[in-house]
């Protein structure tokens, strides 16, 4: 059972639990495999689920990148 996706009701059941927003700002659920869950007010967007080691990866490797591009625009 742990494989089979999670429904739209158990998703709206996360994203309203307090527990899974660190200071109400940050995503961080571990049963959530989504890397870009929506925001806490969902109309802005999405946001990283910092319990995922793959979208925090993939955050990394875009800072980095952004970094480099802008000290080669200088």
């Amino acid at each position: 059972m742990e494989n089979q996706k999670p429904n739209e009701e158990e998703k709206n059941n996360w994203h309203n639990d307090p527990d899974n927003w660190v200071w109400g700002l940050f995503y961080y659920n571990p049963k959530d495999a989504r890397m870009f869950p929506p925001k806490k007010i969902k109309e802005l967007g999405w946001t990283i689920n910092f319990a995922n080691p793959n979208s925090v990866f993939l955050c990394v490797v875009l800072i980095i990148v952004l970094m480099i591009l802008s000290e080669s625009i200088k």
